[in-house]
């Protein structure tokens, strides 16, 4: 058995998945299967590559080249919940698929002739971007989303692609104040499955340790943004931007009396809530009294909360 020719196998599969060519990969990783089939890297490739088969297949018959790029990136959310379910792990061979998917929907968006997209179409740069940086491509990809996000500011999914790709970038603050503002405007929106960057990825984890309902993660991650002071890049509201944080908290109150049976999902954003209006208030020197009204706001809805961002 010699190992090496195993792993410059295994090399040459995963740069067919790079290049987007699934079955010369397959047959690459079955090669290396005949010379070891006890390696677990060769078995975890190999599962991916029967994962892929026949969805690769389901886009190629696609006529609708959005249809077509849509349903690759659809597929790696599948993808990953897949990956959580079998034996073994290898990031180069993860890698390597996440090359070949976006790859192939990246192709398929830019296949769609261009006179057939509404001038301007935030989603069109939205899709581009997403698999710019799938691919490592970060300058391009900035480009895209920056588009997207001037056409459509108050969309959370762009603002949180954006934010992570500036987080891969090197970023950091800029990254932190975006994912603050999507996380503010609409965490439901926020598609987890395709953020890699590692400043969410440890909310993300934080949020699970807590125990909180699955369901509410995305609603948590602020709140523990906050908490850790990772979302530390804070900017002062204008006078719009107030009053509506005002209406929106006030919503937000009313709801949870009449509905406490949904305080599950709306404690923690009526939390962010006052989150927000207690840094606007610190920012433009408000006096003690209404800061102290928030502090206590924050103290009777979530005990807990208010101890770990109190003291």
């Amino acid at each position: 058995m010699n190992q090496d020719h195993v792993s410059a196998l295994l090399a040459l599969g995963y740069e067919c998945l790079k290049n987007t060519d699934l079955e010369s990969a397959s047959k690459f990783f079955d090669e290396a299967l005949h010379e070891d089939f006890e390696r677990s890297e060769v078995l975890y490739a190999l599962k991916c590559c029967n994962f892929w088969r026949e969805p690769t297949k389901e886009a190629d018959l696609m006529e609708d080249a959005f249809a077509r790029g849509d349903f690759l990136v659809a597929k790696w959310k599948t993808f990953k919940s897949f990956l959580t379910r079998i034996s073994g792990d290898s990031e180069m061979a993860t890698y390597a698929f996440k090359r070949m998917v976006f790859g192939m929907a990246l192709g398929a968006y830019l296949s769609a002739p261009e006179d057939s997209r509404p001038k301007p179409d935030p989603e069109a740069e939205f899709r581009l971007g997403r698999c710019r940086k799938a691919l490592g491509d970060y300058e391009t990809a900035l480009k895209h989303l920056e588009k997207a996000v001037a056409a459509k500011r108050d969309s959370g999914r762009y603002l949180a692609e954006l934010a992570d790709c500036q987080a891969l970038s090197g970023e950091q603050r800029l990254s932190k104040s975006l994912f603050r503002e999507a996380f503010f405007l609409a965490p439901e929106a926020v598609e987890l499955d395709y953020l890699e960057s590692d400043l969410i990825g440890i909310l993300i984890e934080k949020v699970r340790e807590t125990g909180h309902d699955p369901t509410t993660i995305k609603e948590w991650i602020p709140i523990y943004g906050e908490l850790t002071g990772l979302f530390d890049a804070k900017r002062e509201l204008n006078a719009s931007e107030s009053a509506r944080l005002n209406s929106s908290m006030f919503q937000l109150e009313n709801e949870l009396r009449e509905n406490p049976s949904q305080a599950a999902a709306l404690k923690p954003r009526l939390l962010n809530r006052y989150f927000w209006l207690a840094d606007q208030y610190r920012t433009i020197g408000a006096d003690s009294a209404r800061i102290d009204k928030i502090l206590l706001k924050i103290r009777v809805l979530d005990e807990d909360i208010f101890q770990q961002y109190a003291l």
